[in-house]
């Protein structure tokens, strides 16, 4: 395993420029997953075929854990090269480098057939919500995600580490809206929007397929959304409290899919069962 010792190195800037703005990764076709816990998502999904590894960076102060998996990934003929801590943890979005940082090329995880729980992540502009509610969606079930161009990047560093794994075991299609209206339509799906004005949630019949819509946290949704929707739902609220941030709502919306359909197959007993993806 060679030694990179100098900031200068191509890796470097190349995770440097990935670690930045969007249009970067765009147009180098690859995005950044950091520490132990995302780079064994990853190579769970690179054992699928469904994802390929540009590189793996190391440093010393890489726990057994990672050394293991280190192993394992050079054993598959993933190129690894060791980094001096000090130019890891300068590259590292954590407060303390986890020893382990992976380049990814880009891939698309394809949305099964006949799916009957979808998910639409309009116009959400914070990364920590957006990768909280992707991660959400994995422990819900829901069988893929679609990100129109209001959303911010998936892949940025930030949503990677919020979403847990989550972009290694869920479909995340970025599509414009003429793209999800196609879609959509062609899977003849029941469309709910999440508005304060809409029926309260405990009132509306999530057990039939849909497309469930969570807006962002400024502005709400777009006009595409609001015209794509067949029903408006709400989350009852004290007065006391205007609204939730996206996140919370669209976990707790997606969660009450989990809990009528729950029912109608137990007969009344719900059992959650959180696995993680891979």
């Amino acid at each position: 395993m060679t030694m990179i010792t100098s900031n200068q190195n191509s890796k470097i800037k190349l995770v440097r420029s990935l670690l930045g703005r969007s249009k970067n990764r765009r147009d180098a076709g690859a995005f950044v997953a950091e520490g132990v816990r995302l780079v064994e998502e990853a190579t769970a999904c690179f054992k699928k075929a469904s994802c390929s590894f540009r590189f793996v960076l190391v440093s010393s102060e890489l726990s057994e854990r990672g050394e293991k998996l280190v192993k394992e990934l050079a054993g598959r003929g993933v190129e690894v090269e060791e980094v001096t801590p000090e130019i890891l943890q300068s590259i590292s979005e954590t407060e303390t480098s986890p020893g382990i940082l992976a380049v990814i090329d880009n891939f698309r995880l394809p949305i099964p057939n006949s799916p009957d729980f979808l998910l639409i992540l309009d116009s959400i502009r914070d990364p920590g919500n957006l990768g909280t509610l992707l991660r959400t969606a994995v422990a819900a079930g829901v069988q893929a995600v679609l990100l129109p161009p209001e959303t911010t990047d998936a892949f940025a560093p930030k949503v990677v580490r919020a979403g847990m794994g989550a972009h290694f075991c869920l479909p995340i299609q970025l599509l414009s809206w003429d793209g999800i209206r196609s879609l959509v339509n062609s899977l003849n799906l029941s469309v709910y929007l999440a508005d304060m004005d809409g029926v309260p949630c405990w009132q509306t019949d999530f057990r039939k397929p849909l497309v469930l819509i969570v807006g962002g946290e400024a502005e709400g949704s777009a006009e595409f959304a609001r015209k794509l929707a067949h029903a408006k739902v709400s989350i009852p609220m004290s007065r006391k409290t205007e609204s939730l941030n996206a996140a919370v709502a669209g976990s707790v919306l997606m969660f009450e899919v989990v809990r009528q359909r729950r029912k109608a197959r137990n007969n009344g007993m719900v059992h959650f069962s959180l696995k993680a993806c891979g």
